[in-house]
């Protein structure tokens, strides 16, 4: 197990403090250090849910980079937010790339916080969403209430452990009153996508509950239903959120993952390369390719 970075730091200094003591004893040399005076951990663990694309992207362009630092990056895959959390809360994960810490994800960032070290933002206008085909015929999600039938009953959402679920169930549902007419499907973020080609190659009316930035919103013919009562919350930043203390033991790293930035042009790419055009098991060409089309991204991260 991997240990958190102050967990890791005590460990150096008691170490430290037996090495002394030792050495004390032994008459010891001048240099000792036997790893020329860099302590730092060369391996880092990047955790994602593979299913939300904006994590599954970065976290193969953050391997990239941190591989050509001389890094040994390991990506972590888990279903849902809350293990994940748990994970860069207690060192097994080092850092989680693309979390969602101001809304979706804020229940996590409160239980954890102390144990959290939020490394900067790299994305501005993330939103949560439910949306519907072009072609239906409502325009918000007060219109679902009396609609019932139109979608069978049903709201087609996500994973149960998800953020996107919580506000669902938590907020949304209550303030339009859709208790009683609709069922929230809570499934997979695949299951969902399929029931969305399945339905808009149908052309049957079909609500879901989407994000941005995301792939699909593209992909298929979806609109947003406005949110009138803001029940899905503000707009938030997408965050590198690490294991508290990363900084202090990846000072270099920490400051280019603060650097870190992209905006809707260059993540809409890079998530399209990655997911769409060369797909799973060629993450590692898709980056390749996209970094031929970014050729300063990574002077940007070094300041």
């Amino acid at each position: 197990m991997k240990l958190s970075g102050r967990k890791r730091a005590t460990g150096l200094l008691a170490g430290a403090v037996a090495l002394g003591l030792t050495l004390g004893a032994c008459g010891g040399g001048d240099d000792a250090s036997g790893d020329g005076g860099d302590g730092a951990d060369k391996s880092i663990t990047l955790g994602i849910i593979p299913s939300w694309t904006d994590g599954l992207s970065t976290a193969h362009l953050w391997k990239h980079v941190l591989e050509e630092e001389g890094y040994e990056v390991k990506i972590e895959e888990i279903s849902e937010a809350a293990p994940l959390y748990t994970g860069v809360a207690n060192g097994d994960i080092d850092v989680y790339p693309s979390a969602w810490p101001e809304v979706t994800h804020a229940s996590y960032m409160e239980e954890y916080g102390d144990d959290l070290e939020d490394l900067g933002a790299y994305y501005d206008g993330a939103k949560l969403t439910f949306a519907v085909p072009e072609y239906t015929d409502i325009d918000s999600i007060a219109d679902l209430k009396g609609n019932a039938d139109m979608f069978d009953g049903k709201i087609v959402g996500i994973e149960p452990g998800a953020g996107l679920t919580k506000q669902t169930k938590e907020s949304v549902i209550p303030t339009y009153e859709l208790d009683d007419e609709y069922q929230l499907v809570e499934s997979s973020t695949t299951a969902m996508l399929a029931e969305l080609k399945k339905a808009t190659g149908a052309q049957e009316d079909i609500v879901v509950t989407l994000w941005k930035p995301f792939w699909a919103n593209s992909e298929f013919p979806v609109k947003d239903l406005e949110d009138p009562e803001g029940a899905l919350g503000e707009a938030e930043t997408l965050n590198a959120i690490a294991t508290a203390g990363f900084s202090e033991e990846y000072p270099e790293l920490a400051e280019m993952f603060a650097n870190f930035k992209l905006d809707d042009e260059a993540y809409g790419s890079l998530e399209n390369l990655v997911v769409n055009e060369y797909g799973e098991g060629r993450e590692d060409e898709a980056v390749e390719a996209w970094l031929e089309e970014n050729p300063n991204f990574i002077e940007s991260l070094k300041g």
